[in-house]
């Protein structure tokens, strides 16, 4: 006789990024968030100090939100947006963030997340160029470390070479090429060798966020924007982090004074609340597909363009940051976060700390040491911490954190690595 043995709930879960022998075996289960905390199902409690995945702007749990999306699905779930169809919410929504984006006059192209929004941006700017009468500018120059989704133009613009491996091609989509991730006179090298007449965009994300954390060198977006701009080169700006308060500015962009073709965008816009995204086209590129008889197609598209419902929330979220100031807000916390990480800088353990550059931080531990080790201890401890790129803990709490909560983290990471360096030294 067989016997078979019942599976664990959620045993056919795969996780994304995940290995998931381990993900399985450690598996830990959020149930509900109020604010900046959350809950476990084995009823902890945690400080969440990466704001979910980089997203959670204004907290977790507001009714508020939950209301919106009610009112809007009893109203009107959803209806496409293909062709001339479209919904109220959308339509209010592109206008709301064509007028506060870093392009003026810009155009609103809406998706369902940030990986959508990049391929989309990609696939626009080599559109232009073909329609330009340009058709040798198809190269995606993207910056080391940099971080762009999972898409197949994700993928391959990726700066991380982890993400690009294992397809059976050195990059999904050919035309694609690094530059230095802050080194403008390196870039100008390239691009150079490359050959302008061959590239179609240069892609950056203003802070590196999966990357490490790592803020941009002085002159270098600024110095992006001139060498796209002697060249006849877009400049796709990936906001889908920095975008809607994260530095201190609605948008990255606006807080470096640079100008791009292009923006992408998501998890700000809704705070996690609903998955919507979107790209900010400017008219230079935008144009020639609104004006004549003869105009043409960018026949692109999702299920879930506009979606009614995540517009809505959208909407509710953006409301939300405007009336409690929390752009304003995070500005000021950039400050308290830099200050309380700066201790950990002259830890044994740490390479170096990132701070400054909007309301984030990246703790750079040094070669050897187990990252997920410390934050798994963190998280023991109460504090969700999470490892990224070249063994970082990434911080990036939500706006409605506060100063003790910011202590909180960095004293319970300081705890972590004293903990650690004990047993290391003791074994």
């Amino acid at each position: 006789m067989t016997i078979v043995t019942a599976a664990k709930p959620g045993a056919a879960l795969w996780n994304p990024q995940a290995h998931m022998p381990t993900a399985r075996a450690k598996r830990l289960v959020i149930t509900g968030g109020q604010g900046a905390w959350l809950e476990t199902s084995t009823g902890d409690r945690l400080l969440d100090a990466t704001a979910s995945l980089w997203h959670a702007n204004i907290g977790h749990g507001r009714e508020r939100l939950a209301r919106a999306a009610y009112d809007q699905m009893v109203k009107l779930e959803t209806y496409h947006t293909f062709g001339r169809f479209s919904n109220e919410p959308a339509l209010e929504l592109a206008d709301r963030l064509a007028e506060m984006g870093p392009i003026p006059g810009a155009k609103v192209m809406l998706t369902s997340g940030g990986s959508d929004s990049v391929d989309l941006a990609c696939k626009l700017a080599r559109r232009h160029w073909q329609l330009e009468g340009r058709a040798d500018k198809k190269i995606i120059l993207s910056r080391d470390g940099g971080y762009h989704g999972l898409h197949a133009f994700g993928t391959s613009v990726a700066g991380l070479q982890y993400n690009r491996d294992g397809y059976g091609t050195p990059s999904l989509i050919p035309e694609t090429a690094r530059i230095s991730t802050n080194d403008i006179d390196a870039v100008r090298r390239s691009v150079t060798e490359l050959g302008p007449d061959n590239i179609a965009a240069i892609i950056a994300e203003p802070v590196i966020g999966t990357g490490g954390v790592i803020g941009p060198a002085e002159g270098y977006l600024e110095g992006l924007e001139e060498l796209c701009r002697r060249h006849d080169i877009l400049l796709i700006a990936d906001e889908v982090i920095t975008g809607f308060g994260r530095t201190g500015r609605q948008f990255a962009s606006q807080r470096w004074g640079i100008r791009p073709d292009l923006v992408t965008m998501a998890k700000g816009v809704t705070s996690g609340y609903a998955p919507l995204g979107g790209v900010l086209v400017a008219p230079q590129v935008a144009d020639r597909f609104f004006e004549g008889a003869d105009a043409p197609m960018f026949r692109h598209g999702l299920t879930y363009s506009g979606h009614a419902t995540a517009c809505a929330v959208a909407l509710a979220n953006l409301d939300v940051i405007e009336e409690e100031q929390l752009v304003e807000r995070a500005a000021w916390l950039e400050n308290v976060l830099e200050k309380v990480v700066a201790p950990l800088t002259d830890h044994e353990l740490v390479e170096e700390v990132r701070a400054g550059a909007g309301f984030m931080a990246g703790i750079h531990l040094h070669d050897g040491v187990v990252g997920d080790s410390i934050a798994e201890a963190c998280t023991d401890a109460g504090v969700l911490i999470r490892v990224i790129h070249d063994n970082t803990l990434q911080i990036c709490p939500p706006f409605v954190t506060t100063e003790d909560e910011l202590d909180l983290i960095a004293t319970t990471i300081a705890q972590a690595l004293d903990a650690y360096l004990t047993r290391r030294t003791t074994s």
